[in-house]
């Protein structure tokens, strides 16, 4: 069972209902019982709200009876296998790692989103969570990408790159250069192919790039944008003339899958890597069909056993910080 959010989407909790409803799956929705768009599916009541303006962490600690900390506190109590939230990236956050918590050893969390890149699937992270990043946090994201996408996506031997101002080793910041040197002399279970550019990103050769979830926020946001964009001009081109209309019902279909692959509702939403536990930041404006994938998500990460084979991988790779073999935190 997936525990879902009710609270935070652009579109309200008719949203959430729907997507619930779409998905397929057992899912319990955390809300107002008391609300109508949530009648006739299972509702854990949860009325309390945490938005954007609020300080996180303070608001998590606080709120006892806010959705996403009910739906977080499942998750950690096993009553379900996985959380979705389209509120607050930054509750969201702070719920996930106060109540999931993080992998024993593992720095920082971070926020993996597959971009809107046709015909390739490409793992970006960090996409967010974490401005400010040492090396051994960008080391540790390198692994945890490349086991999300070989656990969920099915990708042998992920091609692994650094995001810099540069393709050669000594490019970029001291972090960056010193990141690395550590993922170029890591073990060979790791495909590290090297620092990659920006261009890069929509080059169809990678399958997880690796940086700060500063500069990760921006290159996402940029390339939804820039996604939107071709879209609109695509339309526009078509629609200009008579003749070009009567050619634009001729490459509809085509135009409409590539709307599809490059639609963020597509993927479903970010996954959280590092936790103890699955969890999915769905986008604000999520459709309910976005709201599904995100469900369908999380319900594969958990049945994949992403989050084992993620420890695994750090553990053999022995960039864990200061961790007994098999073991969690609890803080």
């Amino acid at each position: 069972m997936i525990a879902l959010d009710a609270h935070g989407a652009d579109g309200g909790l008719g949203v959430i209902a729907e997507g619930a409803r779409l998905a397929g799956l057992p899912v319990r929705v955390y809300g107002p019982a008391s609300a109508g768009e949530l009648e006739g599916l299972d509702v854990a009541d949860a009325p309390g709200f945490i938005g954007n303006d609020e300080e996180p962490v303070r608001a998590v600690r606080s709120k006892d009876d806010a959705s996403i900390v009910r739906a977080a506190r499942a998750v950690s109590a096993g009553e379900a296998e996985g959380l979705v939230s389209a509120g607050s990236t930054g509750a969201a956050l702070a719920a996930a790692v106060l109540h999931v918590k993080r992998i024993r050893g593992v720095h920082r969390p971070a926020v993996a989103v597959l971009l809107p890149v046709p015909g390739r699937d490409i793992l970006l992270l960090d996409a967010g969570a974490n401005n400010e990043v040492r090396p051994e946090h960008l080391v540790q994201f390198a692994y945890m990408g490349s086991a999300f996408m070989e656990a969920v996506r099915g990708v042998e031997r992920p091609k692994v790159g650094l995001l810099s101002n540069g393709e050669e080793a000594g490019k970029g910041t001291p972090d960056v250069k010193e990141a690395h040197e550590r993922l170029a002399g890591a073990d060979t279970n790791l495909n590290f192919v090297g620092n990659v550019e920006g261009s890069d990103l929509t080059g169809g050769e990678l399958d997880v790039v690796v940086t700060d979830g500063f500069t990760g926020n921006i290159a996402l946001k940029a390339i939804e944008g820039t996604s939107r964009t071709v879209v609109r001009a695509i339309r526009e081109a078509v629609t200009s003339s008579p003749i070009s209309s009567v050619g634009g019902l001729l490459i509809r279909g085509r135009v409409g899958r590539l709307r599809d692959e490059i639609d963020p509702n597509t993927v479903g939403g970010a996954i959280l890597l590092g936790l103890r536990g699955v969890a999915v930041i769905a986008h604000g404006g999520s459709t309910p069909e976005g709201i599904a994938n995100a469900v369908r998500l999380a319900q594969r990460a958990h049945d994949e056993r992403m989050i084992e084979r993620t420890q695994r991988a750090l553990e053999a790779a022995g960039v864990l910080r200061s961790a007994p073999t098999g073991s969690f935190d609890h803080q």
